[in-house]
């Protein structure tokens, strides 16, 4: 996401959003230079999400994510998950406190510098939903 964006997802722009995240799915994004085969692993992953964690959100996975100072405190001290599902497991949680998540579409760029493996990176992601679901039934997240 090109740094430029960062000033959409902040005050005053959003000052009555706790957590802003941006998508490359809501309407108005727009993709570029992402091969095929990406793109749908990608919309795999975020089916995945939707169905175990966080219905109604298109693209938890962008990567960039504004919060509230206070949410940001309140959420992150309860983490539990440190790959590529760490985020999931934060908007879960922001989602069973109450707090409002807004997602702004962006110009996104591939990389062919990333550093996700596609199929070895899903697999990690799949097994951290389910640990996020298991942390959640254990009520370690607690509640609103």
């Amino acid at each position: 996401m090109p740094v430029e964006q960062v000033n959409r997802f902040l005050p005053p722009q959003q000052k009555d959003s706790d957590i802003v995240i941006a998508s490359r799915e809501a309407a108005g994004a727009v993709r570029y230079n992402e091969p095929d085969y990406r793109h749908f692993g990608g919309r795999v992953i975020n089916t995945l999400i939707r169905l175990l964690a966080l219905p109604g959100l298109q693209d938890t996975q962008c990567g960039f994510k504004c919060f509230q100072a206070a949410v940001a405190e309140d959420l992150f001290l309860k983490q539990t998950v440190m790959g590529w599902a760490f985020d999931v497991e934060i908007l879960y949680m922001a989602r069973l406190r109450g707090y409002s998540i807004v997602e702004l579409p962006i110009p996104w760029y591939f990389s062919p510098q990333s550093h996700l493996r596609p199929v070895y990176d899903s697999f990690h992601i799949f097994f951290d939903l389910l640990r996020i679901r298991n942390n959640a039934r254990r009520g370690l997240y607690g509640r609103a």
